[in-house]
């Protein structure tokens, strides 16, 4: 299945000094995967060395007929994710 980037995932790459397929491997390499029911979009989660520390690593994508589109990506802080499954907002898939 084909993968794109958005211009969004684009920008934050560049900003954030992120090496280009990082949210690839992500993706494809996902720990785990949510849906999230407050935005309609999907999670993966990895953890990855990160600024000199080990963090979980999320990238929000969309799925499509023919084409994943990842949208961006992002260190997930601590107890953000156990919030956000025990709130009901993210949803194992």
């Amino acid at each position: 299945m084909k993968i794109q980037y958005t211009e969004h995932l684009q920008l934050r790459l560049k900003l954030r000094g992120f090496p280009h397929d990082l949210p690839k491997e992500i993706y494809e390499r996902a720990e785990e995967s949510y849906y999230d029911t407050s935005t309609s979009n999907y999670v993966a989660l990895k953890r990855l060395n990160y600024a000199g520390k080990m963090r979980t690593m999320a990238v929000t994508y969309n799925k499509h007929e023919d084409m994943i589109e990842i949208i961006t990506i992002h260190p997930i802080k601590e107890g953000q994710r156990e919030k956000r499954i025990g709130s009901g907002r993210w949803v194992r898939v």
